[in-house]
């Protein structure tokens, strides 16, 4: 274990103040645990250069330290200083300089490296330096990391609500599968929220979020526009020309459609309070495009008589048509 303070932070026992601080914050930017979180030799390393800063940043223990070796507080280095600290350093007494503080602290506001406010400059506004140094103030409460993910869920799950699961990775490495609910109508893009699950807080304040991004499958069949559903309803010719009552599946169960005598092939019949409910306000409708499908391995003279019949109609279907 290291005995000399000036050997742990790598300095002349000439230095200056400045020197000392400068070495202490780069050896304690590099070996600091948050940094190095399953480095148990990088922890301990930490551990001896803030106790080797403790004793050289404090103009009076340097010089007890420079006149006597370690063993300065029992030749009258103050009273607080009783016994060894568990580094070999002795612990502070009046005036002393040991700081504790976080990352932030080192690296400034945000843990950017800036030394702007929160920076270096006002950590080291706590270390003494021969004036008898401050208590810094407690370290203050930081939010957990927020964690992001997108999850896919099928188109029938996006319009009327369910469950899914996520796989996600924590920053310790660990791999973790939840169960996240998912609100009936949501849409593509919208985020879920998943609140204090996310990464844990190393500064006593609450866990971050879960954020997840959802993204909604396509469907065969279905379309959706906000609380809208389109869908095309293939009918027969017959169906078309007679009328019926056909089954169409809607996302809450099987209605049954009038098809109205005479429907050609594109019109839409419209199903109220059959498209999406959301969970909160009312609910959209589904529209239900006609499509005729014409009879398969008609006859020559099948052709011929629906062409007869056909060209009895003189109506042009396109008069409206327009640019």
């Amino acid at each position: 274990m290291p005995t000399d303070p000036y050997q742990t932070l790598g300095v002349d026992r000439k230095a200056s103040h400045e020197e000392i601080s400068k070495a202490y914050r780069q050896l304690a930017r590099k070996y600091h645990p948050d940094l190095n979180p399953d480095d148990e030799t990088a922890k301990k390393k930490f551990q001896e250069v803030q106790s080797a800063f403790d004793v050289l940043g404090d103009e009076k223990k340097r010089k007890m330290f420079d006149r006597y070796g370690a063993g300065f507080e029992s030749m009258g280095g103050g009273p607080g200083g009783a016994g060894p600290r568990p580094q070999g350093w002795p612990s502070g007494g009046a005036g002393g300089s040991h700081v504790e503080f976080d990352i932030n602290d080192l690296f400034g506001a945000g843990a950017q490296g800036g030394a702007g406010a929160g920076g270096f400059a006002d950590l080291f506004k706590h270390f003494g330096g021969g004036r008898g140094g401050t208590q810094a103030p407690p370290r203050q409460q930081q939010r957990g990391a927020d964690l992001e993910y997108e999850l896919t869920v099928p188109f029938n799950t996006a319009v009327k609500g369910g469950e899914a699961s996520v796989s996600l990775r924590r920053g310790n490495g660990k791999n973790e599968t939840i169960s996240v609910k998912v609100p009936a109508g949501i849409d593509d893009g919208k985020k879920i929220r998943l609140k204090g699950q996310g990464e844990e807080s190393h500064y006593g304040g609450p866990s971050g979020d879960i954020l997840i991004t959802v993204r909604v499958a396509s469907h065969p069949y279905f379309t959706r526009n906000g609380k809208r559903l389109d869908v095309m309803v293939p009918i027969t010719l017959a169906e078309a020309i007679e009328g019926a009552k056909i089954d169409v599946p809607t996302p809450h169960g099987t209605v049954a459609v009038t098809i109205p005598p005479g429907t050609s092939g594109g019109k839409k019949l419209r199903l109220r309070g059959q498209g999406v409910k959301p969970a909160n306000g009312d609910p959209g409708d589904l529209y239900a495009e006609v499509q005729i499908v014409l009879p398969d391995n008609l006859t020559d003279e099948q052709k011929s008589q629906l062409v007869s019949v056909a060209k009895n109609d003189t109506r042009n279907p396109r008069s409206d048509l327009r640019w």
